[in-house]
């Protein structure tokens, strides 16, 4: 017998889909378009399953390294960013490639070089092994780039030379937890260089901030998208610092743990940047069966970011 209880769901303005997400996800499609299938990807182009198993059944192969794909065959790089090794490795077999980097990802790897060429050492706030932060370390030599995930880490980092240093950070890290581990350090490295614009990207500053307003009128937040998905990981973690008593990441509706949510009244959803809308209304239309649902929105920025494909697409289109 379905629940015929009110419930007000709370819906961020922003979520979902970001314009390197979409950017990258159109060049997969234009590759097929353009060279047939298979397309091979390196890395899963965005996190997320359902995106991946979508541009699969279109003729995507995903690997995660370059030596599985055949060199007869176009490679696409994930919208996270790669080191500069594996288009060095694609160019020596000859291979077609194209590289799906974000662009806000890319301004990192250039900010990196420029402060390597003026002979400074990096820093970079990050999270281990995730595939912007390998992508990111490896475009400069070895030893580098310096990774600190925490502020406890900044106490143990040992530089070649305290008064030459800049940061760097992930582009989908908390904005509030890389405020104390940039103010870590800055007060032990009182001459480190910052970024002239902050790493963290518009859409991560912006689904944090969504989720932050709504948080004071709910009783539980749910946040779609995958487990890899770090800035997804993000909003789940800024729902909990901001008060709510339940804040769960689920990669579509049929991940909801009902009884978890017995007795809310009032609930937000909102995306990770690498989660279709198609699965927002998936999940609104669960909640629509088991409740009365009145939707509020919580508007907190507008997106009108774009970024063009690659010029091999646009002169093909033209």
């Amino acid at each position: 017998m379905p629940d015929t209880a009110d419930l007000t769901l709370y819906l961020a303005a922003p979520r979902g889909f970001c314009a390197g997400v979409d950017r990258a996800i159109k060049i997969v499609e234009m590759a097929i378009e353009k060279w047939g299938a298979p397309v091979f990807v390196r890395h899963e182009i965005v996190h997320n399953k359902f995106v991946v198993d979508a541009l699969r059944a279109k003729g995507a192969v995903f690997v995660e390294e370059l030596d599985e794909c055949p060199p007869d065959r176009p490679v696409i790089f994930s919208a996270h960013g790669v080191p500069k090794s594996v288009p060095e490795a694609a160019r020596a077999r000859e291979m077609i490639y194209v590289d799906a980097t974000c662009p806000l990802v890319s301004k990192v790897h250039i900010e990196a070089e420029r402060h390597f060429e003026a002979g400074l050492q990096l820093v970079m706030i990050g999270h281990a092994g995730h595939p912007e932060t390998v992508g990111t370390m490896g475009q400069l030599p070895p030893g580098e780039v310096l990774l600190v995930e925490t502020e406890a880490d900044v106490a143990t980092l040992a530089p070649r030379d305290e008064s030459r240093l800049a940061f760097i950070t992930q582009t989908t890290l908390s904005v509030d937890d890389t405020a104390g581990i940039v103010a870590a350090l800055q007060a032990r490295f009182p001459a480190i260089i910052g970024p002239h614009k902050e790493d963290i990207c518009y859409a991560t500053t912006n689904r944090q901030a969504a989720v932050k307003a709504m948080a004071p009128e709910i009783d539980a937040l749910l946040v779609i998208g995958a487990p890899n998905s770090s800035n997804s990981r993000r909003l789940v973690e800024v729902g909990q610092k901001a008060g709510c008593a339940y804040a769960q990441l689920v990669q579509r509706a049929t991940d909801i743990d009902w009884r978890a949510l017995q007795g809310a009244r009032a609930i937000g959803i909102t995306a990770g940047a690498s989660a279709p809308e198609v699965l927002v209304n998936e999940v609104l239309d669960a909640f629509a069966c088991r409740y009365n649902v009145t939707v509020k929105q919580v508007q907190t920025a507008t997106e009108n970011v774009e970024f063009k494909v690659p010029r091999v697409f646009r002169e093909a289109s033209a």
